[in-house]
């Protein structure tokens, strides 16, 4: 019987179609495609042996190995597992590392049990090229940078935006020491996939914030980096008392929140005590001992003070971390770049103006002279 087959569209995944992921879960942890779900063929010490076979004995003594290892009830598990997600998901498709054995044999095993489903041509690699090609596009397109001093919610004014593409949200992490995120954060694959995925619905101008290249445990694609270099820039100013509220709901609150839903209120409280002092303890070498002593007992007491319900005491080490630590870190690399010119500074409101106005402009420069406006 002819097997299905689809080709490698990223339609499918701006349709957020779900996917039979039937890689190894080594491999899925390396990356995997956005709307996947892993049900392996074989589990990591199978295919570990199987690809040994196939190395020193070639393809059809690495299939027949295969047949051993998974076979009776063990392949039908895997088969119950397949038949599960199409049953919730009757348009799923699957898909393997090159769109070849693996995928092509669950496929079989599935109209085995009454049950066609299409595979992706090429499988996992040629939707990954097509999500790096869309980034590597992504960087020709108009870009606007937004930067500021830490607590001048440049996130917020990306979100604000229909073209905003938050890089810290692809990353989980929002860019400094305190940026961590509960949840792991993702390989650089996924980042990467995760950025791709939103750029399919965004084709024209794009609005992000000013970020280094490497954004926690990920970096930014470098071809897209290099865009985001020569890109215009604007620049959020706004007073310290300002910029602590949205600090504190960055650092504190939504970090609180967000602990708390994942862990339950006792061990999240831990958790969330035990990341904020790591992160701190962290700037050792750029605080210094005195500075970073000093910093310490004021969060310490902020904790004590957050127990009894008091979430502003926080201000007390979150003011000298920023007065102290981030502004002049921020000046710093002002003064590194003074060929960088920002087509407009002014708070907030001002900026996010400024940005709507911007990208209007670039969508009609982009519009071709016959078209309509």
């Amino acid at each position: 019987m002819s097997l299905p087959l689809v080709e490698p569209e990223l339609e499918l995944l701006r349709q957020g179609r779900v996917l039979i992921d039937v890689r190894a879960p080594v491999e899925f942890a390396q990356g995997a495609l956005p709307g996947a779900v892993n049900l392996p063929l074989m589990d990591d010490e199978e295919r570990h042996r199987v690809g040994i076979e196939y190395k020193e004995r070639g393809q059809d003594a690495a299939i027949a190995l295969g047949e051993r290892l998974v076979r009776g009830g063990l392949k039908a598990a895997r088969v119950a597992a397949w038949q599960r997600l199409v049953e919730a998901h009757p348009d799923a498709i699957i898909y393997c590392f090159r769109g070849g054995l693996r995928s092509c044999t669950a496929q079989q095993w599935l109209a085995d049990a009454g049950i066609t489903r299409p595979r992706i041509r090429g499988g996992w690699k040629a939707m990954r090229q097509a999500l790096c090609a869309r980034i590597d596009a992504a960087a020709e397109q108009p870009q606007l940078v937004v930067g500021g001093l830490t607590g001048c919610a440049k996130t917020s004014l990306v979100l604000a935006l229909e073209e905003g593409l938050d890089l810290e949200g692809c990353a989980r992490h929002k860019g400094s020491a305190f940026g961590r995120h509960p949840l792991p954060a993702p390989s650089q694959i996924d980042f990467e996939h995760a950025m791709g995925l939103r750029l399919l619905d965004l084709p024209g101008p794009l609005v992000l914030e000013d970020e280094s290249r490497r954004i926690g445990m990920a970096n930014i694609p470098l071809t897209f980096w290099e865009g985001m270099v020569q890109a215009p820039r604007i620049r959020i100013e706004m007073p310290l008392d300002w910029r602590l509220v949205q600090i504190r709901k960055d650092y504190i609150d939504d970090l609180w929140e967000v602990h708390r839903r994942q862990f339950g209120d006792w061990l999240g409280w831990a958790l969330m005590r035990k990341q904020l002092a790591a992160a701190l303890g962290r700037l050792r070498k750029r605080l210094g001992q005195a500075r970073l002593a000093r910093l310490q007992r004021l969060q310490a007491l902020a904790f004590r003070e957050h127990e009894r319900g008091n979430t502003s005491a926080h201000e007390a080490w979150l003011a000298p971390l920023l007065t102290e630590y981030y502004d002049p870190l921020y000046r710093h690399q002002l003064e590194k770049h003074p060929e960088r010119h920002f087509l407009h500074v002014g708070d907030w409101e001002s900026c996010l103006a400024f940005a709507r106005e911007w990208t209007a402009e670039a969508r009609k420069a982009e519009r071709p002279a016959h078209q309509p406006a």
